[in-house]
């Protein structure tokens, strides 16, 4: 006849495994008695803090579009009170509103940079383009100010595409450096030595 165990096998103590501590001291007399307090260790000294960092956000594609669009427009909001809407303010403000974009935004998403920066200037121009009553009027304000601002509107698209181009083959090239180091060493092909 078969008995069966009745303690289910994830209870039974494990062979090897170590015994819990005893937290006292058997006497002479058979009674246990309670141990010393154990002295709390040490703690480690701090590390000194790290010097602070330039914030390092990675933006989408489309985050990199809504940020650029929208800094600008408050940049043209804050020029039209500050500086009656001057367009040089503005243009001189776009540049570093896109080299912000290009650095911001994810290694996924680089190309987009170059392509956002020229929207979000035209966008941000709707505050401080000078136009006439009505929708015609400010429709042409928005065409004029680009034609006259092109050369502003050009130089942060050059920045953006600058800053992507450097950021691109940086990547490529870790990227080829982390699947050499993958690969390992490549044997040496000595040359065969003919028989003379």
């Amino acid at each position: 006849m078969e008995q069966h165990r009745t303690r289910p096998p994830q209870y039974r103590p494990r062979r090897g495994a170590p015994l819990p501590a005893q937290t006292g001291r058997a006497t002479a007399d058979g009674v246990r008695r309670s141990a010393p307090p154990a002295r709390r260790p040490v703690p480690a000294p701090r590390p000194a803090p790290a010097r602070r960092r330039m914030p390092n956000p990675r933006l989408t594609g489309l985050g990199g579009g809504l940020f650029c669009g929208a800094t600008m427009f408050a940049l043209a909001c804050l020029d039209q009170l500050l500086f009656g809407a001057s367009l040089v303010v503005y243009g001189v403000l776009f540049l570093p509103v896109c080299a912000l974009t290009a650095l911001w935004v994810r290694r996924g998403d680089i190309v987009t940079a170059p392509v956002v920066v020229p929207i979000a200037f035209a966008f941000g121009l709707l505050p401080v383009a000078d136009g006439g009553g009505g929708f015609e009027g400010e429709l042409m304000g928005l065409v004029t100010a680009l034609a006259t601002q092109a050369g502003w509107l050009y130089g942060g698209t050059l920045v953006a595409g600058v800053i992507t181009t450097v950021r691109k083959i940086r990547l490529m090239s870790r990227r080829a450096a982390q699947r050499r180091a993958a690969q390992g060493p490549r044997p040496e092909i000595r040359p065969r030595r003919r028989p003379a």
